[in-house]
């Protein structure tokens, strides 16, 4: 019986072969790879794509743009309900504000797959009403248009909905 465990003790340990490097090497670059892969697809399928179609020429106007917004001093705020989405839109004095024209556009930060373009209308008190589907999470509402005097106005408000 002593010969037995003896026997067991003096086998050789299993050698590393250059075999089993390569598939060693082999199957962590596979994984490194496969990950990377599964990142890049998930990040290139989740962004929502160019702000806008020409950084350079849209810089070009920026800072002019941004002055004429700003001397209009607009002040905007949203609120959410389940079903709604209610936009409040004043001027500096506090009065409600009803551009010539306004586009909304509710979105996700990260996907577009929740965008809602919303039909704007007056409600009580100078708020601008829209039905919407708003779950909770993060959103950002999207407002383009051009007040009465012809100035355009952009702007967006990241907000987060929380449930209840």
């Amino acid at each position: 019986m002593n010969h037995d465990i003896e026997a067991q003790r003096t086998e050789a340990p299993r050698k590393i072969t250059g075999r089993h490097v390569a598939f060693m090497f082999i199957g962590g670059f596979a994984v490194i790879i496969g990950v990377n892969v599964f990142m890049a697809t998930q990040a290139v399928s989740t962004f929502p794509g160019l702000e806008v179609t020409s950084s350079y020429a849209d810089s070009q106007t920026f800072d002019d743009r941004r002055i004429a917004q700003d001397a209009l001093g607009w002040q905007a705020s949203v609120e959410t309900r389940s079903d709604e989405v209610r936009l409040t839109l004043v001027d500096a004095a506090g009065r409600p504000v009803y551009p010539a024209h306004l586009d909304a556009l509710l979105t996700r930060p990260t996907t577009r797959a929740d965008d809602q373009p919303l039909e704007l209308s007056r409600g009580a008190n100078g708020v601008l009403v829209a039905p919407a589907e708003v779950a909770p999470g993060r959103w950002r509402l999207r407002l383009t248009g051009t007040a009465r005097d012809g100035t355009d106005y952009r702007h967006n408000i990241t907000f987060t909905v929380t449930e209840g």
